[in-house]
């Protein structure tokens, strides 16, 4: 199914926006842009001691990686070779590579459905909400999801699950939220604020009102977001003896988030007011890379929204172009984020095996959509069009759609197939004009509309 429209500003949401981040991450640079819809500052052009280009004449020459080539190097000419052999092998590069190794299910894992089903949002919805306990030790870490669906639906509904960068009770003006907690300055938690105030509040009603359900959970709630996080969130429960930190191939906290997605699509699997075959997940920065890599590693996830993911999400590495991987794994910002042995890459990027174009192909044959801000220099927004484009001839394996134009849309002209791209006039992270096109996607491929 095909669809292109010119971007129109509607429904009013709260944006994420760049220089906006978690209280104990570091500040974001400059260069990434002064958030959604606003002018961007000139962009910095050496962060961590490290040049920073921004000029498509020093780009340079690079081949990518054939998704379609096997690593025996036989071709790859249908499907079911592509989800038996090939996919798995690509799904090892990124988890040896760039964000590591996670554990399966936990085997203790319990869910307490303390809010069973609440009317909600002005007699429009029915909240629900749980605490997921992703051990028997329930001092230990959990996570709260916080689910709207439909009133008056009688049928199981698809859903939009948001990882947020605030807790529930900050991400959605309903009184009847349980109370959060932030990690805060001195990496310790605190009281979040109330009644949608949080970083990248959302407001569910229009999706609602399409039959669409919504959910989010607090990121914090799985693995904290900063170095030395470890002892405090889910990964310390797999630690070995003797293992202070994950192996070098095993998850860092995008993994951990991703992982924790997964989690929550447990839970939505038992509920019988949400189509767990329907449920699109979106995230957007750090978030954006982590449900580009849930929603790769867990083919439940129907549709991944991905904003502004960047380098070490959708965004061509192989590019040097705004970030790259050195700006992520510099020591002053983000390495904790990945996988010990992602840090190999930054000198040698084009030796690496795989590249985020191979990221985009392994969601196929389900439906992607890549947003992006065109004054977001350091998510260059281009390299994340270009993975796109690379990834459409696995699409085509499945009979699907790719982009269909080697083209890059100037902003506001979106791309709405199976794989799509949207560029919103503006920076980093989502602006109103984003979510219309959000809800026309999934209504598109999960309402046939």
């Amino acid at each position: 199914m095909s669809f292109k429209f010119p971007i129109a500003a509607g429904l009013v949401f709260c944006c994420v926006a760049a220089g906006q981040q978690p209280a104990t991450a570091p500040a974001v640079p400059a260069g990434r842009g002064a958030g959604a819809g606003r002018a961007a500052p000139p962009p910095a052009t050496m962060i961590a001691g490290i040049p920073v280009n921004y000029d498509e004449a020093k780009v340079g020459t690079y081949t990518l990686p054939d998704p379609l080539k096997m690593a025996n190097g036989k071709p790859v000419r249908d499907a079911k070779t592509w989800t038996n052999q090939r996919r798995p092998e690509i799904v090892r590069m990124f988890e040896e590579n760039e964000y590591g190794r996670t554990p399966g299910r936990p085997p203790k894992m319990s869910f307490d459905v303390f809010d069973k089903g609440s009317p909600a949002l002005d007699g429009k919805a029915i909240r629900r909400q749980v605490t997921v306990y992703f051990s028997e030790d329930k001092s230990g870490p959990k996570m709260d999801l916080l689910i709207y669906l439909p009133a008056g639906v009688t049928k199981p509904a698809p859903l939009l699950l948001n990882i947020s960068f605030s807790a529930n009770s900050a991400s959605v003006a309903d009184p009847g939220i349980k109370p959060g907690e932030v990690w805060g300055r001195g990496n310790v938690k605190g009281p979040a604020p109330k009644g949608g105030a949080g970083l990248g509040t959302i407001n569910p009603g229009p999706f609602l009102a399409s039959g669409i359900g919504v959910a989010t959970i607090y990121y914090g709630d799985i693995d904290p977001d900063f170095l030395g996080g470890v002892p405090l969130g889910v990964r310390k429960l797999y630690l070995k003896p003797g293992q202070t930190e994950p192996a070098p191939d095993e998850w860092g906290s995008i993994s951990a988030w991703a992982w924790g997605l997964s989690r929550a699509m447990d839970y939505l699997e038992t509920d019988k007011g949400v189509d767990a075959k329907k449920v699109a997940i979106l995230g957007v920065s750090r978030l954006g890379k982590t449900v580009m890599w849930a929603g790769a590693h867990d083919t439940r996830i129907a549709m991944v929204i991905a904003s502004c993911s960047g380098e070490g999400g959708a965004a061509l590495s192989r590019r040097d172009y705004g970030e790259t991987i050195a700006h992520l794994v510099a020591p002053s910002r983000y390495p904790y984020q990945f996988c010990a042995n992602y840090q190999k890459w930054a000198k040698d990027v084009n030796d690496m095996p795989m590249d985020a174009h191979m990221l985009v192909a392994l969601m196929a044959p389900r439906p992607v959509l890549l947003q992006t801000g065109s004054t977001d220099g350091w998510s260059d927004p281009k390299g994340e069009f270009l993975a796109a484009v690379a990834a459409a001839p696995v699409y085509k394996l499945f009979g699907k759609q790719g982009l269909e134009t080697n083209q890059w849309p100037p902003a506001g002209q979106a791309i709405l197939h199976d794989i799509g791209y949207l560029m919103h006039e503006g920076g980093h992270g989502t602006a109103p004009s984003d979510w219309p096109v959000f809800l026309k996607f999934m209504q598109m491929h999960f309402q046939g509309k």
